[in-house]
């Protein structure tokens, strides 16, 4: 345990979250409550309902947020910070998206 909350995509990828991040469903009309998750106090247990899950959709916004859609019907949102950097996505060939403080991002595109 660390003070992030991390994914491990298969072999392919991986998620970490520092900042705080929500945990809801996709379609909250259904089932409305949402569940925060804030690695800093080691508070990600509920996380673990995304176990095993298959990630159907992931995008990163360009104001520095993210939003990933599981196949349980779960969605994971992490805000930018004003200060750190809330989360990072990294991929094949070197791909790695950053959330910058303060709401940028920054991206590095995967080499040939």
């Amino acid at each position: 345990m660390d003070y992030a909350f991390g994914l491990r995509l298969d072999d392919v990828g991986e998620v970490r979250i520092a900042g705080k991040a929500t945990l809801g469903w996709v379609d909250a009309g259904v089932r409305p409550e949402t569940i925060t998750l804030d690695p800093e106090r080691q508070d990600v247990a509920a996380g673990l309902a995304v176990f095993n899950a298959d990630v159907l959709s992931s995008v990163a916004f360009k104001s520095g947020s993210l939003r990933i859609e599981f196949s349980s019907g779960h969605v994971l949102k992490a805000r930018p910070d004003p200060q750190y950097e809330a989360w990072t996505t990294s991929g094949p060939g070197g791909m790695l998206v950053v959330s910058l403080p303060g709401g940028e991002l920054a991206v590095w595109s995967p080499r040939p």
